[in-house]
């Protein structure tokens, strides 16, 4: 057994995300963040396949990146608030991290397996990002797999998707506590 790390336990029992719309600039700078991205690496990869990649958005392309998500949702006869909703998250994030689902052609790992391994890169990110100080926050929307958004917005190729976007910035707001699962409602012990 390895040494009991209290610490660690406590942060993993105790973290909360803070709301998108709560986090304002400053952002990470680049040394800070990368250092957030070399943690999140650090997440089980079956076959060292690194299924994924990091986008990093910056204040300076979300207005452009608001206005496509607005144009391609018009177009597609979305809902308004949804757009709206999704349009205002980029124009007020002070940092978006993309994480960006790549697969890799393998007869051993599924592809399965390397959707599960980007997950874990997204939940790490997230992590790092909050034993760093900052707020972050885990998010998607239909933006995540519209291959026109994808493409022509994120110039991802073609069987790629957006795992998450990872918003990252200064806190304004104490996040508030959540119900959690009943954990033994939802484990089930096998015996022999």
């Amino acid at each position: 057994m390895l040494e009991r790390n209290q610490k660690v336990l406590e942060f993993l029992l105790s973290r909360r995300s803070h709301s998108a719309r709560t986090l304002t600039e400053p952002a990470p700078n680049k040394d800070d963040l990368e250092l957030m991205l070399t943690a999140a690496s650090r997440c089980p990869d079956h076959g060292k396949m690194e299924p994924w990649r990091f986008i990093v958005l910056q204040r300076k392309v979300m207005p452009s990146l608001a206005n496509k998500i607005s144009e391609i949702g018009n177009r597609k006869g979305l809902e308004i608030s949804q757009i709206k909703k999704n349009v205002d998250l980029f124009l007020k994030a002070p940092m978006i991290v993309v994480v960006v689902f790549s697969p890799k052609c393998s007869d051993k790992i599924p592809i399965v397996e390397q959707k599960l391994s980007t997950g874990a890169v997204c939940l790490a990110l997230l992590n790092a990002a909050h034993a760093a100080g900052w707020g972050a926050n885990w998010l998607t929307g239909w933006m995540a797999r519209d291959e026109e958004f994808l493409i022509s917005g994120l110039q991802l190729e073609r069987g790629e998707f957006a795992a998450g976007f990872i918003h990252i910035g200064t806190p304004t707001k104490i996040p508030l506590e959540r119900p959690r699962p009943d954990i033994g409602a939802i484990t089930s012990w096998l015996q022999t």
